[in-house]
């Protein structure tokens, strides 16, 4: 460990503080010390070690089923490389780069009608994505702004509202459920996996277009990744169970009474189930690292690739 006994107590302190007021909104955390000192210090200290050998902004892929835990472990991570290591971290997701309601109406009037519903390859505006990650990490940076998504209106917040960059970040932790994806062969993509495939997509055309933005568009930012933090859940039930919690919360958060019931998350979540359960495949042995996660919710082991 890099830390002595005082930077330790401080890091400490503030990991703790932090998991308190996620608690407030949701499950109570369990075995936080042994958490942090066999998980969280350890990858901080990898991104270190690797910031420092390769002298340059590094772009950290945190990848995962929905409802497993990246925006809690990104912001852990991120007030461990500040406190350990005095490095400037920023955090952005996936998630914030989805395509604007307008513009995912046009996409399934146009091409499939599942496409309106935000997620998938396809979904997000890939053009967006790539011209802020050259903005980040360009030599001569200059302050930017970084989208925000309101998953409660289902719609992108205004410009006014994107979160602002001033400093030039030294670490880029880039989450998302599909962050690190790969592409499926096409024997493989004709077989639904589930009633949604089935019902509404049994001449493949929805599949094929996000297979094929996988293959080009998605791969070209995923190949900017220098390393890639995989959360790897016990099965697809418990990305039910987790994105269900999830929805929870943002009720509790949001203003607006537009949030999903039930059954509506369980269909909500057939949108992703192929690139999940593919994922779990194959970052299982090619993440970097691989988090393993218990049916508590809790980082039960942690394997090195």
């Amino acid at each position: 460990m890099y830390l002595n006994k005082l930077s330790y107590q401080k890091v400490k302190s503030k990991y703790l503080k932090f998991l308190k007021s996620q608690e407030v909104l949701s499950e109570p955390f369990r075995d936080k010390i042994s958490q942090l000192n066999n998980f969280y210090q350890p990858i901080s200290e990898m991104i270190y070690k690797n910031y420092i050998k390769n002298k340059k902004t590094q772009d950290i892929g945190l990848s995962g089923g929905q409802g497993s835990g990246k925006s809690t472990i990104s912001s852990i991570l991120k007030i461990l490389l500040k406190e350990s290591f005095n490095l400037e971290t920023v955090i952005f997701s996936i998630d914030d780069f989805y395509k604007t309601l307008k513009e995912r109406k046009k996409l399934s009037n146009n091409l499939h009608k599942l496409f309106l519903t935000r997620g998938v390859p396809g979904t997000h505006d890939t053009h967006l994505l790539n011209k802020t990650l050259n903005k980040l990490t360009k030599k001569k940076f200059k302050p930017i702004k970084i989208p925000c998504f309101d998953k409660s209106k289902d719609d992108r917040f205004p410009y006014s509202k994107w979160k602002i960059i001033k400093k030039k970040p030294q670490i880029i932790i880039f989450e998302g459920w599909c962050v690190g994806a790969k592409a499926q062969s096409l024997k493989i993509l004709k077989r639904p996996v589930n009633i949604l495939e089935k019902k509404y997509d049994s001449k493949t055309i929805w599949r094929k277009k996000v297979n094929s933005e996988l293959k080009k568009n998605y791969l070209n930012i995923f190949k900017r990744i220098n390393q890639i933090i995989f959360l790897k859940v016990p099965n697809f039930q418990s990305v039910f169970n987790w994105r269900l919690l999830q929805e929870q919360k943002l009720r509790l958060t949001s203003k607006s009474k537009k949030t999903m019931s039930f059954k509506q998350i369980k269909y909500f979540i057939m949108y992703y189930e192929r690139i999940t359960k593919q994922m779990i495949n194959d970052l299982t042995k090619k993440a970097n690292i691989v988090l393993y996660l218990d049916k508590k919710h809790r980082l039960s082991r942690m394997k090195f690739n």
